[in-house]
């Protein structure tokens, strides 16, 4: 049927032609088209930018293995592509010196330390009254004197949940007093807890506690 006007010719159920006007079938197209019903498949946002950037690098790469790349064209796709991978695995693996699950790694801002090191510096900061540094120093002393038993290997991206959960199999006797500690670092660490002397002494005490107890052979294995 032909088109007449500024409008578009469509027909009712009972044959009876009704003419539409251009801007509102326009409209109506438009509106069907957001339907969720269309894009329920669609990548979301994430998964775009994410296509993207390996694309991009997929691209570069390609202009890099080509035989017409001059010298200085080649070091400029470099650079390239070495931002492209950056930018690739900061997107997929976040910012370092946190963990995936975004809880700060409790050896993440130190050097290799013995747990009497440890012990030192956390004693420094309590005689100078700074309990959030006694606190964090305490837990590290803590869990390096584990690893220096050998009831914890060592790791050093490990957070103090996962070092409480490890050493409880290990020692299961003391398993509720390590959890307690790990959350209270996690608290402190966040800021979402005040640190005081109370704090740093129940992991001062724990840590003693701990240096006198026996793991389990079940734990060790």
């Amino acid at each position: 049927m032909p088109i007449r006007g500024d409008g578009i010719l469509a027909a009712l159920a009972d044959g009876a032609p009704v003419q539409v006007p251009r801007d509102a079938a326009r409209e109506a197209a438009r509106s069907e088209l957001l339907n969720p019903e269309y894009h329920r498949h669609d990548p979301s946002l994430l998964q775009r930018i994410s296509n993207w950037l390996w694309d991009q690098l997929d691209s570069l790469l390609g202009r890099l293995g080509s035989s017409a790349t001059d010298g200085t064209t080649g070091i400029v796709l470099f650079l390239l592509v070495a931002v492209v991978i950056g930018a690739a695995l900061w997107w997929r693996l976040g910012r370092p010196g946190r963990t995936a699950g975004g809880t700060p790694a409790l050896f993440a801002t130190t050097g290799p330390r013995t747990a009497e090191q440890h012990r030192a510096a956390a004693g420094r900061h309590a005689a100078a009254e700074e309990w959030p540094e006694a606190v964090r120093e305490q837990m590290r002393a803590l869990v390096r004197a584990l690893e220096e038993r050998t009831l914890l290997d060592p790791r050093p991206g490990r957070t103090a949940d996962e070092a409480a959960a490890e050493a409880g199999r290990a020692l299961p006797e003391h398993a509720a007093e390590l959890l307690s500690a790990a959350r209270l670092f996690d608290a402190i660490a966040y800021g979402s807890q005040t640190a005081d002397r109370a704090a740093y002494q129940q992991l001062s005490d724990l840590d003693r506690q701990l240096s006198r107890a026996r793991a389990t052979l079940a734990g060790r294995g």
